[in-house]
């Protein structure tokens, strides 16, 4: 893997759209997340033609990505918002002119795709970190996500993850304005769960899982079977709120592709457990997320008896959130319970 290089204050970073163009139907969530790119981190925002363009083809949204890594001035690109489309055109990027500009990427979601591309080109980037559900955060930015932004944006070394004591999963509606000056309720949080001892020790690779399915059933170039042996695997769930049936599959899929047996370690993100559509109680919610606990748990020890195995982590479709990053050192302390990622 390539060594990303740090960003400085005053630094300019691209703001694009390789998924859903969220700023075209909010641009007051937008333009919050602009401001505080600005005030909290001292960046200057740089705004593409397919940033605010709903619909805009994967053509239009290809000719970004390469403007905004071959600019020497930009630092680092940060994606607006996840989406559903990037499975269509990423597959098609060429190589070149991310290999040769190489540069911090934050994003999660559908940005998957984009995020295992990069680390086929041998480039690390950052799972997390949208500028809409991190930076634009309703009422205040949440200062355990600017801690760990802080680290990958401007700080080199290892350091030890922690669980967050609260957490929120319900969203505040974009299209009322007034929302953005709303604090989001928080809920105790349960903390890390473990299975398995012992220490393990890789480079990251993963994301959302309904993504990591679309890559395998679209036989998307991934790394290597042997590859793995050499991994730690990421894997969180969407606000689709996706059966543990489902989870079920898609991590079975790993296992028959004989990825299971072979992986170092699993980083699981704590589930979303609720949308706009379907609201849960805390209970409802708590068994929602053991359901899907257990069936990872057993799927995995079916292909592999011993990696150890971290649950409800704070990456992904969560809040407070950290930006993991894909493709950089990893290593899992099961008998201490501890994590250690390389910033």
């Amino acid at each position: 893997m390539q060594q990303l290089k740090k960003l400085s204050r005053g630094d300019m970073v691209a703001i694009l759209s390789p998924s859903f163009a969220a700023p075209g139907k909010w641009p007051h969530v937008y333009e919050l997340g602009l401001e505080r790119i600005r005030t909290v981190f001292g960046l200057e925002p740089v705004e593409f033609p397919t940033t605010k363009k709903i619909g805009a083809s994967r053509e239009e949204r290809t000719a970004d990505l390469i403007a905004a890594f071959a600019r020497d001035d930009i630092k680092a690109v940060i994606a607006t918002l996840g989406g559903n489309d990037q499975i269509t055109y990423i597959k098609h990027l060429p190589t070149e002119p991310f290999k040769n500009n190489p540069k911090p990427f934050f994003g999660f979601s559908d940005n998957t795709h984009f995020e295992n591309f990069l680390w086929l080109q041998g480039i690390p980037s950052y799972y997390g970190g949208c500028l809409f559900t991190q930076f634009a955060m309703n009422g205040r930015m949440d200062p355990f996500t600017i801690d760990f932004l802080n680290k990958a944006l401007f700080e080199s070394g290892e350091y030890e993850l922690r669980a967050s004591d609260t957490y929120n999963d319900v969203g505040l509606d974009w299209n009322d304005p007034t929302t953005l000056e709303q604090i989001r309720t928080y809920e105790p949080n349960e903390g890390w769960q473990w299975d398995g001892v012992g220490i393990a020790e890789g480079i990251t690779w993963g994301g959302c899982l309904e993504s990591l399915d679309e890559i395998l059933r679209h036989g998307v170039a991934m790394p290597s079977v042997e590859s793995f042996d050499n991994i730690i695997l990421m894997t969180e769930t969407s606000e689709e709120i996706p059966s543990h049936e489902y989870v079920r599959r898609v991590y079975r899929a790993l296992g028959e592709r004989g990825i299971l047996a072979r992986v170092q370690g699993i980083m699981v993100g704590r589930p979303q457990a609720c949308n706009f559509k379907k609201n849960m109680t805390a209970k409802e919610k708590s068994v929602y997320r053991e359901e899907q606990r257990q069936t990872t748990v057993a799927i995995v020890r079916e292909y592999n008896a011993t990696a150890p195995i971290v649950l409800n982590m704070d990456f992904g479709h969560t809040n407070p959130q950290i930006p993991v990053p894909q493709g950089m050192q990893a290593r899992i302390d099961a008998t201490q319970r501890k994590v250690f990622v390389t910033y």
